[in-house]
C-alpha cells in the first residue's frame, strides 16, 4: 500500500498531505461529534495532516466540532495543519457579513480560535474577494493576523488572478506578509481557474493550491448515474445544481467513461477523480470530504492511484471531457 505523500504549500516551507480532509457540508449537517472524530482519525491514519474548515460552515458549528475532536484525539499540535476562512460571516450585521474589512477580520479570527480551541490556525483564507473593501486594507489585516501569531500563513479562495496578484504586490511593496495559497474549485468539470487563469501565478509568485470539490459534488463517484440516493449530497437542500448537471447527457456520458477507466485501473471512480486532481503538479493538496469513515478510508487510498495517471490515461480523460 502506497504511503501518503506531502507537498510544499507553494513556495512556503510548510508541507501538507497531498490528500487532505475538509468539513464543508458534512460537519454539523451530516455528522455529529462521534462521526467527526472517527472520520478525522481515519484520515489521520491514512497519512492526512491537513484539515480544512471555515467560519461559515454550519454557522460555526463545524469549527466547534473540529475543535472538540482535536482536543479529544489529543494529537500533538506540531503534527497537523488546520485552516479556516473568512468573508461570509455568521453574525447578521452590516460589518460582519460579506466583508473583508479590518474590523471583521480582527474579531472573526478570535471567534474561530475559540470555537476550534486553538491558539492559532496554520492557514487563514479570505473566503471570497470583497469588492467594497480596498485590497490594501484586507492585506494589512491578514498580515497583522500573522504578526499577532493567530495564523501562520494567509491566502485566498476563489479570487481572480488579478486580485491575487494585486494583494501580493501590495504586500511586497509595504513589506507585509504575502498571500501564499489559493483555494479554488478543481475537478474534471471545473478547470479554467487552475489550468488557465492562474497559470502564470505558480511561477511568478509561487502560488500554492489547496483545491476543493474534486468529485464535483459527488458526480464523479458515479453514484448518481442511475438516480439520486436519499442519503446523498444531491438530496440535501441547496444542492439542486447537482440535479441540473445530471440532466445534461454529455455530463452523464463523461461520468460513465470515468467509471469505465476506474474499473480498468481497479479503483473506484472517486479515487480516480482524486488522483487526477493530485496529478497536477501545481496542486499542493486536494481537499476531500466524506460523511462516513469508509468513504474517508477509500479517499485516502487514492494516493496509490496518482502514479497510475499516465499521459495515456490523461488523454483518455481529456477525450471524455471534450
Amino acid at each position: 500500500m502506497a504511503e501518503m505523500t506531502y507537498r510544499r504549500l507553494g513556495r512556503s516551507g510548510l508541507k501538507v498531505s497531498t490528500l487532505s480532509y475538509g468539513s464543508w457540508v458534512t460537519f454539523g449537517e451530516q455528522q455529529g461529534i462521534s462521526a467527526v472524530q472517527d472520520s478525522m482519525q481515519a484520515a489521520w491514519d491514512g497519512g492526512c495532516n491537513f484539515f480544512d474548515n471555515a467560519e461559515v460552515y454550519a454557522g460555526g458549528r463545524s469549527e466547534t466540532l473540529m475543535g472538540k475532536a482535536l482536543k479529544d484525539l489529543g494529537w500533538d499540535r506540531e503534527t497537523y495543519v488546520i485552516s479556516t476562512k473568512f468573508y461570509w460571516g455568521i453574525v447578521d450585521n452590516v460589518n460582519t457579513k460579506f466583508t473583508l474589512n479590518r474590523k471583521y477580520l480582527t474579531q472573526a479570527i478570535d471567534r474561530s480560535l475559540e470555537r476550534l480551541q486553538l491558539d492559532f490556525v496554520d492557514l487563514a483564507y479570505c473566503h471570497r474577494a470583497d469588492p467594497d473593501t480596498p485590497i490594501e486594507e484586507t492585506v494589512r489585516a491578514m498580515s497583522q493576523m500573522i504578526d499577532q501569531g493567530k495564523a501562520l500563513y494567509w491566502g485566498t479562495s476563489e479570487w481572480t488572478a488579478d486580485e491575487i496578484r494585486a494583494a501580493y504586490e501590495i504586500a511586497e511593496r509595504h513589506h507585509l506578509h504575502k498571500p501564499v495559497m489559493e483555494q479554488p474549485e478543481y475537478n474534471m468539470f471545473n478547470r479554467r481557474k487552475v489550468e488557465k487563469e492562474y497559470a502564470r501565478l505558480y511561477e511568478d509568485i509561487g502560488l500554492g493550491l489547496t483545491t476543493w470539490s474534486p468529485l464535483a459534488g459527488g458526480l464523479l463517484t458515479g453514484k448518481y448515474v442511475d438516480g439520486i440516493p436519499d442519503d446523498s449530497r444531491a438530496a440535501l437542500k441547496g444542492h439542486d445544481y447537482l440535479k441540473d448537471k445530471l440532466e445534461d447527457d454529455s455530463v452523464v456520458d463523461a461520468i460513465k467513461g470515468v467509471v469505465k477507466i476506474a474499473k480498468e485501473l481497479d479503483c473506484t471512480p472517486a479515487q480516480l477523480a482524486l488522483a487526477w486532481c493530485a496529478s497536477n503538479p501545481n496542486v499542493s493538496s486536494v481537499i476531500t470530504g466524506a460523511s462516513r469513515v469508509s468513504q474517508v478510508t477509500e479517499n485516502m487510498a487514492a494516493i496509490e492511484i496518482v502514479e497510475m495517471i499516465t499521459p495515456e490515461i490523461k488523454d483518455r480523460i481529456e477525450n471524455l471531457l471534450a
